[in-house]
């Protein structure tokens, strides 16, 4: 009873301990069956000591729920674990030992529970793990990828910093039936946006051999930040993902509280025209923060500034001077653009036309106080009033929706606009006996 793990670094073949941990084996064997474990990454990697795996997105994903046994994935999350059943006599005590990782019942401490999530150990006599992971089976052949796994770069967390994961599993021998709704997999499926949104390094990538560890916390960090920098624009913080800081605007900090705009403006102008001079202050004390933006007309101005001062004391406080970083201020004029041309070209809020505003009034007695331009019907004793709003525009588009009325009523457009908004089965029963706004319709 075996099964071949395809990893980015190469195959391990691992002979289960059917006889020893039945429940762990059958668990095991049935999620690689089914294709769970595909692109599941290494993580918790502890050199020399073991590593782990079988969670299909990782730790490091929010949407992660640790993995899922067989039984979960077929019967609901009441399932997702599983009494791990132990047997004290296998210990971690040869290099490829593989355990399911388990955590304590809470109604028994003695019972551990076990879901996908498995470890491999990396050396002999790993005696830390006796007891708490479940022994089930033991790497036969590709002790030359686990060299590799012990011998990648990882963060303080344990996680490669190039990905390492599970692209395929296939089982070569099953003694244990398929339990009911089990369905096989013509083929292995794709990897999920989930699972795609953590790749750090992908492990396809190539990278030059003397890469040190520091050079690939910098290229994984860079990643990180076009990854924020898409969602930012995804959520429309951004205007683009590649927006860049512009290269005329100083940040100043560790001013003093008592100095003004004025005071910094006199002081850097010096080295060239500035646009603009502004202490950010509090909204409602409008005490100052401290720090301020200073953007020049030319960026070789700036530069000069940024060279010279440098912790030049201003009213007592030796400034701190660096180049901005914000795009806070490009976000609100693309913005602010974007929204104008759509209000220039439709209707509607920001210029959307299904996010155009309706307002709808209740019809009774005693409001004509708060109804200064109404349209007032009167008949069999009955009277309504109907505030009227944007006549101009609204008559415009009354005129649009109602293009023969004019001709079958002998209703003008003038009137048309006064009546902007208002239906046609409105303005058909107010034809005969109506006063709009002072103006008697025949």
């Amino acid at each position: 009873m075996s099964v071949i793990l395809e990893t980015s670094l190469g195959d391990l073949v691992v002979d289960l301990l059917v006889d020893d941990a039945p429940r762990s084996c059958e668990n095991f064997l049935k999620l690689c069956k089914v294709k769970y474990y595909n692109f599941s990454p290494v993580h918790s990697l502890q050199k020399g000591s073991s590593f782990q795996t079988g969670d299909p997105l990782g730790p490091d994903s929010k949407d992660s729920d640790g993995g899922c046994s067989i039984w979960g994935l077929l019967q609901g999350s009441a399932k997702r674990t599983y009494v791990a059943d132990i047997n004290t006599k296998l210990k971690h005590d040869e290099r490829g030992t593989v355990s399911m990782a388990t955590i304590p019942s809470p109604h028994d401490p003695d019972e551990k529970l076990a879901a996908s999530q498995f470890i491999v150990t990396l050396g002999d006599d790993i005696d830390y793990l006796n007891g708490k992971a479940v022994p089930f089976g033991k790497v036969v052949e590709g002790f030359d990828v686990l060299e590799k796994i012990d011998g990648a770069f990882a963060d303080v967390k344990g996680r490669p910093l190039k990905d390492i994961r599970i692209r395929h599993t296939v089982v070569l021998d099953d003694p244990f039936d398929d339990p009911a709704g089990l369905e096989v997999p013509d083929q292995s499926p794709v990897p999920t946006k989930a699972q795609l949104s953590t790749v750090m390094i992908a492990d396809d990538e190539e990278l030059e051999d003397n890469v040190d560890e520091e050079a690939m916390e910098k290229m994984r960090r860079e990643r990180e930040a076009r990854a924020q920098a898409l969602t930012l624009e995804m959520v429309g913080d951004l205007p683009f993902a590649e927006v860049k800081p512009p290269e005329n605007v100083l940040f100043v900090c560790k001013l003093n509280p008592v100095t003004h705009d004025e005071d910094l403006e006199l002081i850097f102008s010096r080295f060239g025209k500035i646009i603009s001079c502004e202490v950010i202050r509090d909204k409602k004390t409008g005490d100052s923060l401290q720090y301020a933006f200073i953007e020049f007309e030319n960026e070789k101005d700036c530069e000069q500034a940024y060279f010279k001062m440098q912790g030049v004391l201003i009213d007592d406080h030796r400034i701190h001077v660096d180049f901005s970083q914000s795009v806070s201020k490009i976000s609100n004029l693309w913005r602010d653009a974007t929204n104008s041309k759509r209000a220039r070209n439709k209707g509607g809020f920001g210029g959307i036309d299904s996010l155009q505003k309706k307002s709808h009034y209740r019809e009774g007695e005693g409001k004509d106080s708060r109804m200064p331009r109404m349209i007032r019907r009167k008949g069999n004793g009955a009277e309504a009033g109907v505030v009227v709003e944007n006549a101009i525009a609204a008559g415009v588009e009354v005129q649009r929706e109602l293009p023969d009325m004019t001709k079958r009523e002998g209703i003008d457009s003038k009137t048309i606009g006064i009546m902007g908004g208002v239906s046609e089965t409105r303005i058909r029963g107010l034809i005969d006996t109506t006063v709009i706004a002072g103006a008697e319709i025949p």
